[in-house]
């Protein structure tokens, strides 16, 4: 069968300026956003608390979800939030940047952690 990718313009848009930059970082994204919105990642934050360090960026390609607590003040870019999530990451001192904003960042990759189901 023949893959499709995503309906979406804008995450089709993402991916394809994802797959132009020259750090693998972002190319291990665009692929695994190419992956079919059912399988697409999602993340817990009393994950991102188990593994993340404190003043660290966690990149996650998909959506963050607000089950569990966070005590860290963390940089937290990813495809989707829910309100929850946003509201503990702020309340810690994090930052929340949308994975659309991407290239505002200035990332080194050091301090820098991928996470997935």
């Amino acid at each position: 069968m023949r893959r499709t990718g995503s309906t979406d313009i804008l995450a089709r848009k993402l991916i394809r300026s994802l797959q132009k930059q020259d750090k693998p970082l972002w190319k291990v994204t665009a692929d695994m956003l190419q992956s079919p919105s059912r399988k697409r990642t999602y993340v817990n934050l009393y994950k991102i608390e188990k593994y993340a360090k404190e003043g660290e960026v966690v990149v996650i390609p998909g959506k963050v979800l607000g089950i569990g607590s966070i005590s860290k003040p963390v940089t937290v870019v990813a495809l989707d939030f829910s309100k929850s999530a946003i509201e503990k990451i702020n309340k810690v001192g994090g930052k929340v940047v949308g994975l659309y904003n991407f290239d505002k960042l200035d990332l080194k990759g050091k301090h820098v952690r991928l996470m997935r189901k």
